[in-house]
């Protein structure tokens, strides 16, 4: 086993996992560059995250799995991403919705034991799609476009969703869908092989390319009673959900990527106007100081509040708005620390060669994901001036 010089790295499981991961990093570096330029999902890499057990890293003792805690899963999720963001970004919404459901029950036991048991046995993977081009993020709150139909023995559903992340690779799509004709949005656990269902490949974004999150179709996709689910919650649930910190851990991931690669360049390089490499340049040094205080800032604040969610359940729904200024400020944190990066590194930074470039575009998706800026900022100031309500 390696030496632990990670602070976060406590137990002997965690210390496993991530020597495992370590394993698999380079790997995931080497395939990142034509992955992103191809715009295609990382197969190999998910296999290998298969055959780790990574991809059952939350499900409940009770159906085999290690009901890893929320710090547990965001350790995984930063290292991951050191590898390849879209590979973190993708495992960290299958692994999620796991824990979601683990936490919140809102599932019948039979049906969540169901898809538990072909997790761990078959290595199913699942997400939750639910933006649509109408209604923007869920997050906001807008009602699903997607309408499901009741019809003799279940429902029939019609519409299009869109950031349907690893597509490529799902086994079942958990859709939103508003249901006819009391109006009620109901959650649709929806099997890929459904006919009427298929995969739009539009995906063709700056950066998250290996995502894949193309748009899904479905057009009068017939499913069983039992197909729905949940009822949908505004948002993403019913109360904090802190499970959404797989979201910063990734982009701290890809930022500390690229602080390693400004300080490995800064370890070689010297131009011929020094006699000394650029690492021990005054203003190199700064540089990379302001790196490290913006990663401990953000990693301390978003290990400090799991600890909370994992140690004290009972005040989980006291944590929502730490859990969004986690998000806010890890990832604006992610987008500094990649920008001092390149400048550190220069203008060699900005060739495609360089997976800096990639970092660069990679990092600023986190910007978009939920919950955003100002969402976090009306949570805080609404608990400043209105903390009753």
């Amino acid at each position: 086993m390696k030496e632990n010089k990670d602070l976060f790295l406590l137990t002997t499981e965690q210390i496993k996992r991530n020597d495992t991961i370590e394993t698999l990093l380079p790997l995931f570096k080497e395939r990142a560059k034509e992955l992103d330029e191809k715009a295609e999902f990382p197969f190999e890499n998910f296999s290998d995250l298969k055959e780790a057990g990574l991809t059952k890293l939350v499900v409940p003792h009770r159906f085999g799995g290690e009901e890893a805690s929320l710090t547990d899963y965001l350790l995984v999720q930063e290292k991951v991403s050191q590898g390849d963001g879209a590979t973190g970004l993708s495992l960290g919404w299958h692994n999620g919705l796991i824990m979601q459901l683990r936490e919140t029950g809102k599932w019948s036991e039979e049906t969540f034991a169901k898809l538990c048991v072909e997790v761990m046995e078959n290595g199913v993977l699942v997400n939750t799609i639910a933006t649509e081009p109408a209604t923007g993020s869920p997050a906001r709150g807008g009602k699903p476009e997607t309408r499901a139909r009741p019809v003799d023995g279940g429902y029939e559903i019609t519409g299009k969703k869109t950031f349907a992340s690893l597509a490529p690779v799902l086994d079942y799509f958990i859709v939103t869908a508003t249901v006819e004709p009391d109006g009620a949005v109901g959650e649709f656990l929806v099997p890929r092989e459904s006919s009427g269902l298929r995969i739009d490949e539009s995906w063709d974004t700056l950066g998250m390319r290996a995502t894949r999150s193309d748009d899904l179709i479905l057009d009068g996709v017939r499913v069983s009673e039992d197909a729905w689910v949940a009822k949908r919650h505004p948002g993403h649930g019913s109360g904090p959900q802190g499970w959404l910190l797989h979201i910063p851990a990734c982009y701290i991931g890809i930022a500390k990527a690229a602080r390693d690669e400004a300080v490995g360049f800064a370890k070689e390089y010297q131009p011929n106007s020094l006699d000394h490499p650029i690492k021990e340049v005054p203003e190199v040094r700064r540089k990379t100081a302001e790196m490290d205080l913006k990663l401990m800032q953000a990693r301390h604040f978003m290990y400090h509040v799991a600890k909370l969610w994992d140690e004290y359940p009972e005040r989980r729904q006291d944590l929502g708005a730490e859990l969004a200024a986690v998000k806010t400020t890890a990832t604006n944190a992610a987008v500094e620390v990649v920008d001092i990066a390149m400048r550190i590194v220069g203008g060699h930074s900005l060739k495609k060669s360089n997976p800096l470039e990639r970092y660069y575009r990679d990092v600023r998706a986190g910007l978009y994901n939920p919950p955003s800026d100002d969402i976090t900022m009306m949570i805080l100031g609404k608990k400043a001036y209105d903390p009753e309500v």
